[in-house]
């Protein structure tokens, strides 16, 4: 992969309007050693990306940090992201890369963000930041890439998730192509089939809900949790969805194929497939002890302008509630925040 300055000299974008020089990202008036940025992007998926083209096109200059860990990574496909139905999801991070960094103004870095702290007032405005916010980003490179500095006005968090799945041994060998975790992305291949739905969370018996609009022949595993009241387990039972409450020993198949469910007393519940429930971390360590607000899921918590809890920096896509959904949602999720933090950039420049 090129780097983004000779990719940019190979686009037609490239010949188009410089970063316009009275703009503050550009850090003219800077006393910095480390080039200003308008933002700096924590995470290169859906979001991070979908942000990052549409803030480059404000002609801000961005930085997307990547640290090349997405939660998907397991997945062969995804779905119902317009024309690009049946994707593999690595190939459309690929094709957004090369799309972001066509433009002269965008910085792409393979690097794990390892420390955000916030500029003070005096700091923010010695580097020309004229709103007096602004972060020091700094991570550490992969794959021989050069460690990162920026000194950004604002941060943007679309690092996603981390997922801890249900303590089987076989799990991920299977998670990815036989289970899931996203119904609306998968649900449709496994239609009519016998499946499985394992989860230790408050919220499997929505799910089951949701999964029997493509199979009749399902079976919640709690594996030993109470997760599901009674009053659930009669509504599933209504419809034919029969909740199994004994503790899970582990997932069974033949090489790539899942054949069934194995409890720990013994007993084999043949399955071809189904969906997991994982609990879900965001993995915010480079914040130190800055104090984030999280909702009840351990989720960012944003206003309706994507802010969080700590003034300047945003976040969108799979971090924020409701969690992880479909790709092209988290891709217009980053398109609607990247327009509202560039208003937010133009109000701080004029002090309005």
């Amino acid at each position: 992969m090129p780097d983004s300055t000779t990719a940019a000299q190979a686009s037609p974008r490239a010949a188009q309007s410089p970063v316009d020089p009275s703009d503050f990202d550009s850090g003219a008036e800077s006393t910095s050693a480390v080039a200003p940025i308008g933002v700096a992007i924590i995470g290169g998926g859906p979001a991070g990306l979908s942000a990052g083209i549409n803030l480059v096109r404000a002609n801000r200059r961005i930085a997307i940090i990547d640290s090349n860990r997405p939660r998907h990574s397991a997945t062969l496909q995804s779905h119902g992201f317009l024309t690009r139905d049946g994707a593999p999801p690595l190939e459309l991070r690929r094709l957004g890369r090369e799309e972001f960094e066509a433009y002269p103004s965008a910085i792409f870095a393979p690097a794990i963000v390892r420390e955000v702290t916030p500029l003070t007032e005096a700091e923010a405005h010695a580097v020309g930041f004229p709103d007096g916010i602004g972060f020091r980003v700094r991570g550490s490179g992969i794959r021989g890439a050069a460690d990162v500095e920026y000194v950004a006005r604002r941060v943007l968090i679309t690092a996603g998730l981390t997922e801890q799945l249900p303590a089987l041994p076989m799990i991920r060998a299977y998670y990815g192509t036989a289970l899931h975790s996203c119904v609306e992305c998968d649900g449709f291949e496994k239609s009519d089939k016998p499946l499985a739905l394992i989860g230790e969370t408050s919220d499997v018996f929505s799910r089951a809900l949701l999964i029997s609009r493509f199979s009749s022949d399902l079976i919640v595993f709690t594996n030993g949790a109470d997760t599901v009241r009674p009053e659930q387990e009669a509504q599933l039972a209504r419809i034919g969805i029969t909740v199994e409450r004994r503790a899970i020993d582990d997932i069974v198949g033949e090489k790539a194929e899942m054949t069934g469910v194995r409890l720990a007393d013994g007993t084999v519940i043949p399955r071809v497939g189904g969906f997991v429930r994982p609990r879900w971390q965001a993995p915010v360590e480079f914040l130190g002890e800055q104090d984030i607000a999280r909702d009840g899921w351990g989720l960012i918590v944003v206003d309706d302008r994507g802010e969080t809890s700590i003034r300047g920096v945003y976040a969108v896509g799979d971090i924020v509630p409701p969690g992880p959904q479909q790709l092209i949602i988290a891709a217009g999720g980053g398109a609607q925040v990247a327009m509202r933090l560039n208003m937010d950039l133009i109000r701080g420049a004029l002090n309005i």
